[in-house]
């Protein structure tokens, strides 16, 4: 027996798009704020951002979206004192 996933409100689906949307913006600013510094490895792409190196390599790779990564996201592009 299978179940059906719930389906997203018209609101729900609309604030994932932009959710997506600011992730997407978000992460390629962190990257080119990593970049401009010289943060190329894993390790130190983690201590950048303040978390482990792996968890910080998914956060700015991952494509799938998930609950949280805007929140992450933001918290990473303020500690690099990036403004929107």
């Amino acid at each position: 027996m299978t179940q059906d996933k719930p389906k997203l409100t018209p609101a729900e689906q609309r604030q994932r798009r932009e959710d997506r949307l600011v992730t997407i913006r978000l992460r390629i600013a962190i990257g080119r704020a990593l970049e401009d510094r010289g943060i190329t490895t894993a390790a130190a792409i983690g201590e950048a951002l303040g978390m482990p190196a792996g968890e910080a390599t998914k956060l700015l790779t991952r494509r799938q979206w998930r609950e949280g990564d805007v929140e992450q996201l933001q918290a990473a592009a303020v500690r690099l004192g990036l403004t929107a």
